[in-house]
């Protein structure tokens, strides 16, 4: 399994998740042309891609998704309230259920509810068989289930939005700061770190620091928190931007089955 980000911010996100010939595309926040452009520069063609899957409906994740979409008659999955959240559209939409798992060609799916200030927004799981890549973004707090669910992964792409003490002396607005910090707004660094703590690292691989705000906090303030937590870790450790994304990442298989998976397969 491999996967690599096209931008990850306030301005638009995209992440593909590659396993055999199965491409998925989680959120379009950029316009068709710039999308297009995106996926060039890692080496793909829309016409590759399988399936689209949408967390929510603010402008930064959905945006290019239903000129994608039918340009290239691609699937797209999202739950219903985020459908609901979208407004009106032609776009044939699969929902997603959450306790339900989707298999999208060569890929497991589990849909996670989190706390964000949307209809009803899902982060996702990936499984591969072999490999369990975590995505996590548009969240905020840590809830037990994610604590649960995020655990025993092989990646973990994983925002870091804000520092506290940046978002409290920056230009947004008093009630700005208070959704962004809120429990239904973004991850912090500590926050992100805090998650990291408390799992067993001993299998992950690589974490992703995604989502950074540019306005709220500065890359290596979002590494430093996150490599406080991964103290004795031996993985890789990489950040997401904005305009850039982040290449190509290939997970390395496992000797086992993963355990979602056995006698799935």
């Amino acid at each position: 399994m491999r996967y690599c980000s096209l931008g990850s911010g306030s301005r638009g996100n995209a992440t593909l998740i590659e396993y055999g010939t199965t491409r998925l595309l989680v959120d379009c926040g950029f316009s068709l042309r710039a999308t297009e452009q995106r996926l060039a520069r890692a080496g793909l063609s829309a016409h590759q891609l399988t399936a689209i899957l949408v967390t929510h409906e603010h402008s930064d994740h959905i945006s290019g998704v239903e000129r994608l979409a039918q340009r290239y008659s691609l699937p797209v999955y999202m739950t219903a309230g985020t459908r609901h959240g979208m407004g009106s559209t032609d776009l044939p939409v699969r929902l997603i259920r959450f306790g339900e798992d989707i298999d999208i060609g060569d890929i497991r799916v589990t849909p996670v509810p989190v706390p964000h200030d949307a209809r009803e927004p899902s982060q996702f799981i990936f499984d591969s068989g072999y490999h369990r890549l975590g995505v996590l973004t548009d969240t905020g707090s840590i809830t037990p289930l994610i604590t649960e669910m995020y655990s025993e992964l092989d990646a973990l792409l994983l925002e870091a939005n804000y520092d506290p003490h940046m978002l409290a002396s920056g230009p947004y607005p008093r009630f700005l700061q208070a959704r962004v910090g809120g429990a239904l707004g973004h991850l912090s660094n500590q926050q992100a770190a805090g998650l990291l703590a408390s799992m067993d690292t001993r299998r992950l691989q690589q974490v992703v620091i995604a989502h950074i705000s540019e306005k709220n906090n500065r890359p290596e303030l979002a590494r430093q928190a996150v490599s406080s937590a991964l103290d004795g870790w031996s993985g890789q450790l990489q950040l997401a931007a904005q305009n850039q994304g982040l290449p190509w990442q290939e997970i390395t298989e496992t000797t086992q089955p993963t355990i979602a998976c056995i006698g799935s397969r």
